[in-house]
């Protein structure tokens, strides 16, 4: 098996003799064939091969199984954004009156997502904290729970899961982990190893890495068994008439089934399909993953050094400090590093850290954030607008929070740049 740095580069994708040695862009909405006959067996699920990019396209699929071999699963597809991937993940197998356990520390738009759309939708969501006992999370549970849901990194509150513990806890009532690993990336932490069974991505983020194109990606472990009680999960262990009867757990196991119902039945309905020309972008932007991240995580580790010193920052939370109350956890789950992605407060509250935002001259203020370029965003005032008061507190985001992603510029510039900020405000 080839290490990670190598799979960033290499996995995926082996050209042979003449062809291509990028991915190539199949920017094509539809393929030929021959005969009716060949195209009737794609549309019956009995043969391998493309008819209509909406579903399925050569590049997508590619750059989906380089991010497959990353992450050490069985099957993988690509979405048109992180959110969308996290829609399909836990809608694949939950229908209106079911219910699902959620790590309350995610970021705002998935929590909006479920905690406001799904629930028209019938969906019904349970929100714990990533601390909470394990009475309270065993009190989570229902008879209709089909699900547990959490991110390894939560997007901006940094809480880090304790995936054994969330995973032991969702398999003791028969349902699978779903965790969003896009902070960490597969190449600081793959859950899979510690009992997760999907993992969903915002490729937008590191996985591309410039800011260059929105997309998501679902990966399978291929480990849970939709079998052992497949009247929990009728969608993969009943006949889909839409689709002449298959029952996707029988015919493509365990390692196949999720994937290609997610793709056969929710793709096809809902068309949340990246372009080619974005996957591609993705798949470039994975052959520097490995460096990058190093950088990332080397220069948010000094910012956080340099910002926990500093007499007008009032606390700081990133998991490579020993003052961070995730940092046991960092060490078990990310001995190699987290993210680039800081968090802190500084001293005169929401004004001030405004002030502070407007002083900055590298770093720019931006909704994004986990690429090149060091961005800072006051997600009360932003990515968490819509949420409450209480709500905020609970997701782990307070009204001073500052969320800073620090790049892969030289670290001297980026702490220049937070020291004559800093130094600005009254």
């Amino acid at each position: 098996m080839s290490k990670i740095g190598t799979n960033c580069i290499h996995g995926g994708y082996s050209p042979k003799n003449g062809e291509p040695r990028q991915i190539p862009i199949i920017q094509s909405t539809t393929f030929k064939y021959d005969s009716s006959e060949d195209m009737g067996k794609l549309f019956d699920l009995e043969a391998e091969g493309y008819f209509y990019s909406r579903l399925q396209n050569p590049t997508n699929d590619h750059v989906a199984a380089r991010i497959c071999a990353l992450e050490g699963g069985s099957a993988a597809m690509l979405t048109s954004s992180g959110q969308s991937a996290n829609f399909f993940a836990v809608f694949n197998i939950c229908n209106a009156g079911d219910h699902v356990v959620c790590s309350s520390a995610i970021y705002g738009g998935t929590y909006n997502l479920f905690n406001v759309t799904m629930r028209k939708m019938g969906i019904d969501f349970t929100f714990v904290t990533p601390e909470c006992s394990d009475e309270e999370l065993e009190n989570a549970f229902r008879p209709n729970t089909k699900a547990v849901f959490g991110e390894t990194v939560a997007n901006p509150s940094l809480a880090i899961l304790d995936i054994e513990r969330f995973a032991k806890a969702a398999h003791s009532h028969n349902v699978p982990l779903i965790m969003d690993n896009t902070f960490p990336t597969p190449v600081n932490c793959r859950p899979f190893e510690w009992g997760c069974d999907i993992v969903t991505h915002a490729t937008t983020k590191y996985m591309d890495g410039h800011g260059s194109g929105v997309g998501g990606a679902i990966v399978d472990s291929g480990k849970f068994d939709w079998l052992a009680h497949p009247e929990m999960f009728p969608g993969l262990t009943t006949p889909d008439e839409s689709y002449h009867g298959i029952v996707y757990a029988e015919k493509f196991g365990l390692g196949g089934a999720f994937i290609t119902k997610a793709t056969s039945q929710l793709m096809r309905d809902f068309g949340a399909t990246p372009s080619p020309q974005n996957s591609y972008l993705v798949g470039l932007g994975i052959e520097s993953l490995k460096v990058r991240m190093e950088r990332h995580c080397s220069n948010a580790q000094a910012v956080a050094e340099f910002l926990e010193a500093h007499e007008k920052v009032t606390w700081v939370n990133y998991s490579g400090l020993p003052s961070s109350k995730y940092y046991a956890l960092a060490q078990k789950y990310l001995p190699n590093g987290s993210c680039g992605v800081v968090s802190f407060g500084v001293k005169g509250g929401r004004k001030a850290a405004e002030d502070f935002m407007k002083n900055l001259k590298l770093a720019m203020i931006a909704t994004h954030v986990a690429d090149a370029h060091t961005c800072v965003l006051h997600p009360a005032n932003a990515t968490h607008r819509q949420l409450s008061d209480s709500e905020l507190i609970k997701a782990g985001v307070s009204a001073d929070l500052i969320r800073l992603s620090v790049g892969i510029e030289d670290i001297d510039d980026i702490i220049d740049d937070l020291k004559q900020a800093l130094k600005a405000i009254r």
